[in-house]
Order: C-alpha cells, then sequence, then structure tokens
C-alpha cells in the first residue's frame, strides 16, 4: 500500500518474540535491508503465560534493533491482517526454519491475503546457524542455569539470566 502518495514500502515482522533470538534478527535483518520501514509487532496473546510481558519484550527488541533506522517496534492484539491494514503496510514478513514452518505459514498466508487481498507475505528462510534456534529452546536452556549469550542478543541474555535467577 501506499502513503498519501509515498511509495514508501512497509512491512510487519510479527511474533510473540519471547524471546528475540538472532535467528530473529537474522530475519530482521536481511527484511530491513529489503523495506523502507520494518514494523516488529510483538503479539499480545492473553491465553499464553510469557516469560516477558509484552512491554519488556518490546524494550528488549528497541535495544536490540537500536541501530536499525528503519525498525520501529509495536504490539499488536487480534487479526495481523487487520493490524498490518491499520499501519498501511504492505507485506508480512515471516521466517522459516524448517519444511514444517512452511507448510503452516502458507496456511496463515493464505487466509491472510484473503482477508486483506493488499498484503504480500513475504517468507525469509533463516541462516543455517540458527536453522534449530526457537525461543522455547532459548528459555529451556537458560532456565537450566546455561549461559544464552550466543543465541540471543546480549540484552536479552541479561534479562534471562535475571528472570531465572529471581525463579
Amino acid at each position: 500500500m501506499e502513503i498519501a502518495g509515498n511509495s514508501k514500502k512497509i512491512a510487519v515482522y510479527p511474533g510473540s518474540f519471547d524471546p528475540i533470538t538472532n535467528g530473529h534478527m537474522d530475519i530482521l535483518k536481511r527484511a530491513a535491508a529489503l523495506f523502507d520501514q520494518v514494523i516488529v509487532a510483538v503479539l499480545h496473546n492473553p491465553n499464553k503465560n510469557p516469560l516477558f510481558s509484552v512491554e519488556e519484550r518490546m524494550n528488549l527488541i528497541s535495544e536490540a534493533t537500536k541501530d536499525y533506522d528503519n525498525v520501529a517496534v509495536d504490539s499488536f492484539m487480534g487479526l495481523l491482517v487487520e493490524y498490518v491494514s491499520m499501519k498501511s503496510a504492505s507485506a508480512i514478513i515471516r521466517g522459516l526454519r524448517e519444511i514444517s514452518d512452511f507448510e503452516n505459514e502458507l496456511r496463515m498466508a493464505h487466509m491472510n491475503r484473503h482477508l486483506n487481498s493488499s498484503c504480500v507475505t513475504v517468507f525469509i528462510p533463516t541462516n543455517n546457524a540458527y536453522s534449530y534456534l526457537s525461543s522455547s529452546l532459548v528459555k529451556e536452556v537458560a532456565s537450566h542455569g546455561r549461559d544464552v549469550t550466543e543465541f540471543v542478543p546480549s540484552a536479552v541474555a541479561k534479562a534471562m539470566h535475571e528472570k531465572y535467577r529471581k525463579a
């Protein structure tokens, strides 16, 4: 979509990001090179019990992306396509680690396209170095007191250490 005569291309990179990992950062870096603006949109899902609150996740992502001039951090609730329309975005960014990701993501992309025909989903395969990495695996490792600095941005590793130290 164009913004008031401007041809600025905006993409939304949605997710729970609990926490954001270096795999997410890899996808984000490549998306930021493709679009004029990328909005990292943290999903507020009241049915889940996350490690970090939405505000904490947004702060951690903001810290991790502070050197990206064209990345913004926001949160949303409800249907992604409604949020994408509200932000005048033309694309949804989705990272793929493995074939099973593609099957699920393709179904969602078709539904999103059905609900908003002007929105395109852009699939970006993760770097092989991060293909095994997930937020849940990182949380599992950190919960056992192990160092996760090679898997997440440094501010996230520090915040995780603090969370699990208090638990």
